[in-house]
This record gives C-alpha cells, sequence and structure tokens, in this order.
C-alpha cells in the first residue's frame, strides 16, 4: 500500500568491489525511483558505426554523434531518449541520482543526467572512458530540462556512479562544475546529495576558482566538493536522502566480506530504510544488479525487473551476446505524435505501458487484494528469480560453459516465464 510523502524521494546508488564482495567481481545495483506513474522500459541498443557529421538526437538536445557506439541495454522512463540505468558490452554500468547543489538550475533544454548516463555508456569502454566522455559533454553542453513528463518542470543536477570489472567512479554535479572520486577497493553507495568531500581524484579545472568567486571558499585549507557545494538548507527531499544514505551504507558495511548479486537485491528490496519506494507521488519504478567479474573470460550478467517495486518484482539476468532476441515485452509502444516531443511538451498524456508492466500491475491489485493468492504468485516469482539466479552463478562459477545461443534467448525468456504466472 502506497504511503503518502509530499517530497518526493529519488534514486540509490550502490557498488561493492573485493574484498567486500564474496567472489573476485565487481557488482553494481541501483533503484530508479521515479513518478509514480511513469513507465520504465528495458531497451538493448546494437552496436553501430556512424558518418563524419552524424548527429544524434538527446532528450531535447541534438549533439554530434561519435565514430563508434557500443552495445548497450538501458533501464529508462518510456518518454525519454537516455536512462536511469545500464550497462554496455564492455562491463560498464552507469546510475544517476538528482541532487539540488548552490549552482542554479537550468530550466532551459540541454542534456539531462539520463542522456548522459545513456552517452557514457554508449561512448566508454571502460568506467574512466565514460566519465571522461561524460564530463566532456557537461562541459561543452551543460544540463538542464524537465527531468519529468509534466507541464510543470522537475530539474535537477545529477551525480553518477560509473562500475567496470576493474574500479568505479563516483562522478558528483553542479551546472556543468564537477568532481570525481576513484574506488578501487570496498564498497561505496549514493543518495541524492554530494558526498564526495576531500578524496577528489579528478575535477574540472575551473571548479575551485568558481567556489571563491562565488564566497563558498576562502581558498585556504582543504577543499571539500560535498561541503563547498552543498546547499545551506536542503530541500525535504535531499534532507530525507540522508538517512537513506546513511542505511545504504550501513547495509552494506554489514555485509562486506560476504556481499553478492542476491545482497544487492535484498538492499534494494529494502522498505524499512526507505531504499525501496512506494509513497503516493513517488516509487521504486525499475531496478538492476550487476555482477561484473574481474576474470576477462566470464561474462558480465546484468538483472533487471522492468517493473515496478522490486520487493513484488522478479530480476531477469541478461548477458551481451551475437543474435540477441528482442524482449518486445518490455518496450512501450512509441506515438507517432508523442507529447514529450512536440513543442510545449507535456499538454496530454499517452499510455506507455508495455505488457510485462500491464500484466505485473494487476498482479500487484491481486496482491493487495487477496492475500494468500498474492502470497503464493510472489513465492512463486521468487522461485523463478532463485532459479535464474542459480544458473547465472554456475555460469560465473565457472561449473557451466557459456552456451551463447542459451545466453542469446535468457532474457526473453525470462521475461515469458514471469509472464506466464500473471495470466
Amino acid at each position: 500500500m502506497a504511503e503518502r510523502d509530499p517530497a518526493p524521494s529519488s534514486c540509490d546508488c550502490f557498488v561493492a568491489l573485493p574484498p567486500h564482495t564474496a567472489a573476485p567481481v565487481v557488482i553494481f545495483g541501483k533503484n530508479a525511483d521515479r513518478p509514480r506513474h511513469e513507465v520504465q522500459e528495458v531497451v538493448y541498443v546494437p552496436a553501430a558505426v556512424h558518418q563524419p557529421g552524424d548527429k544524434v538526437q538527446c532528450t531535447y538536445l541534438e549533439i554530434e554523434q561519435a565514430e563508434r557506439t557500443h552495445a548497450v541495454v538501458l533501464s529508462r522512463p518510456a518518454w525519454l531518449w537516455g536512462a536511469e540505468m545500464g550497462a554496455n558490452e564492455h562491463g560498464v554500468c552507469v546510475g544517476n541520482e538528482g541532487v539540488w547543489t548552490r549552482e542554479p538550475l537550468g530550466e532551459d533544454e540541454a542534456l539531462l543526467g539520463m542522456d548522459l548516463v545513456r552517452l557514457g555508456l554508449e561512448r566508454g569502454s571502460s568506467a574512466r572512458e565514460a566519465l571522461e566522455v561524460m564530463v566532456a559533454l557537461l562541459e561543452r553542453y551543460g544540463q538542464g530540462g524537465s527531468c519529468k513528463e509534466e507541464p510543470v518542470p522537475f530539474v535537477y543536477h545529477n551525480t553518477f556512479l560509473l562500475a567496470d570489472r576493474v574500479e568505479a567512479w563516483v562522478l558528483e554535479t553542479a551546472g556543468r562544475y564537477w568532481a570525481a572520486q576513484q574506488i578501487r577497493e570496498g564498497s561505496r553507495n549514493i543518495s541524492n546529495q554530494l558526498s564526495i568531500g576531500r578524496e577528489i581524484t579528478a575535477e574540472h579545472a575551473g571548479l575551485r576558482q568558481r567556489a571563491r568567486s562565488q564566497g563558498w571558499w576562502s581558498g585556504d585549507g582543504e577543499f571539500s566538493f560535498a561541503e563547498v557545494f552543498s546547499l545551506t538548507h536542503q530541500p525535504a527531499r535531499m534532507e530525507a536522502a540522508k538517512a537513506r544514505y546513511r542505511a545504504g551504507k550501513e547495509l552494506l558495511q554489514q555485509h562486506a566480506g560476504h556481499i553478492t548479486a542476491e545482497t544487492f537485491m535484498a538492499i534494494l528490496r529494502d522498505k524499512a530504510s526507505g531504499i525501496c519506494v512506494d509513497s503516493e507521488g513517488f516509487r521504486t519504478a525499475g531496478s538492476m544488479v550487476s555482477v561484473l567479474p574481474q576474470d576477462p573470460t566470464l561474462p558480465c550478467v546484468h538483472f533487471f525487473t522492468a517493473t515496478p517495486d522490486p520487493s513484488r518484482s522478479v530480476f531477469k539476468p541478461f548477458v551481451f551476446v551475437t543474435g540477441l532476441k528482442p524482449a518486445p515485452q518490455v518496450r512501450s509502444p512509441t506515438f507517432r505524435d508523442d507529447p514529450a516531443k512536440q513543442i510545449p511538451r507535456f499538454q496530454s498524456t499517452v499510455d506507455r505501458r508495455h505488457e510485462l508492466y500491464r500484466r505485473h500491475q494487476a498482479a500487484l491489485e491481486l496482491m493487495e487484494r487477496d492475500q494468500e493468492r498474492g502470497q503464493k504468485l510472489l513465492q512463486t516469482l521468487r522461485d523463478l528469480e532463485k532459479q535464474g539466479l542459480e544458473g547465472m552463478n554456475a555460469l560465473l562459477g565457472g561449473t557451466v560453459a557459456p552456451r551463447p545461443e542459451e545466453l542469446a534467448d535468457l532474457f526473453f525468456d525470462c521475461v515469458e516465464a514471469e509472464m506466464k504466472f500473471y495470466t
């Protein structure tokens, strides 16, 4: 049952590396908390070669296209071009969070943080390379425009968590300014606030001069990005995020040395901490967990729900292989006169629900209406998820040889199996 929450929460992102992981892998996870009725789809975009001078239309802005773009799988709000989170064929994962800082918000349409997520994945073959792509585009084009499919703008700046098989990076922004922190071991989380203090690995060339010119920093002593660029009086949603951040950090510490994909799924399902959101205005619209083995001969495995509320959803595995079978059941319909693409925007609404979303929605209603049948269905879904996890753990453990033709159908087959339980 949804709780009343006038201040929308946003997202929580997690990463764990050895020695905090149970195996020699990097694990990435994110909950995308979005307006309650927004639909999140899972989209695969193949690698491509582009012609000189080609452009790419992002959510609002057209920019120059790269010579090559990597294959990506994205979990995204169905109305926009970018993504809340995703991965590419090279084992890079990126997720974003909304923040409000001392830098003014740009209501002019520019790149969304979600556009930067996709651009980093399409153009970066490592977490560091994706970060370099993202900050170059941020400095050139800026960030701005509404992040919600409604006539009243909802604008924020962004923080990002990036990971690959070797390391992770936290990237935090304020307007066109940014700071980044490299994570080589242990675990880290981000939750709708600036969290990089003095541990800055890389930064915008003009960052400190900007802080001095605005009177935010005297120039004396150590420079803390979070202290200097955070608002003195933070919005209610950022105050609420502090408790989620602390809870997430504690959960990571509790499991340090034993963290698995299942650990991250349990954290993303944690309602007591607020990490799994189910409020009147916002809820967790989609969730993702990725396992990135440090052994390059093993495949990376990415789990997506493609449905709201991970506590009542199934994490389904996806592996990059050639000949991937499309999964239209988790693709939203397209519209010739899409209100997100018309000027002025968002003057009408369209039904973006994909087939899995519709059937899952009916299952959620059953769970609330008939608790006994609902519990049986939930247990069936958990058993389905467990099968997928066991298969992937065998693959990652090297006890089962990868069979590309089976992996090509894997995500499609898991979605189909889930849908059968809803009929």
